[in-house]
């Protein structure tokens, strides 16, 4: 995968397949392909959001520190997926960190290029803020997901708690 463009990546990423081709030309300015090997921590929480990756193979772990458990992984990323949201909002801090679990070919990506991007185009700013609020309401409900499993009473009709 690493010998192709950065823009044919895109083009066939689940993430950004369907944008016009004038728009992936724009946003492969930003990215270049990288690869990281299993183990390597990515981010930690609280450190600067300077980047994030489109994962076109491997995967990556979420966690964050729980006091006297350590570093808790909270979700799996695999090909296809996001890695990094919080370089869109201010103050640009990881609100999790993040571990590659299989060594990992990805789109990088300089996050204040593509907040440049974003600014410059409305209509491009409005389409990319909509892909990665997806991002974040889609991992907001498998966080759900995994604390209604963690916490369900096994023996009862979830229609008792209304």
């Amino acid at each position: 995968m690493s010998s192709l463009s950065v823009f044919d990546q895109l083009a066939m990423h689940d993430f950004a397949a369907d944008l016009p081709a004038a728009w992936l030309h724009r946003w492969a300015r930003a990215g270049r392909p990288v690869f990281r090997a299993s183990r390597e921590r990515l981010f930690a929480a609280g450190e600067s959001a300077t980047r994030f990756w489109l994962i076109n193979s491997g995967a990556v772990v979420l966690d964050f520190a729980v006091p006297g458990r350590g570093d808790i992984v909270v979700e799996r990323l695999r090909q296809g997926s996001v890695v990094g949201w919080s370089w869109l909002m201010p103050p640009y801090r990881w609100r999790f960190g993040a571990v590659v679990a299989e060594d990992m070919h990805a789109i990088e990506f300089d996050a204040a290029m593509v907040r440049d991007m974003i600014a410059d185009d409305a209509e491009l700013g409005r389409d990319l803020n909509a892909r990665f609020l997806t991002v974040v309401a889609d991992r907001l409900h498998a966080a759900r997901q995994r604390l209604a499993e963690l916490y369900a009473y096994p023996d009862s009709d979830p229609g008792d708690y209304r």
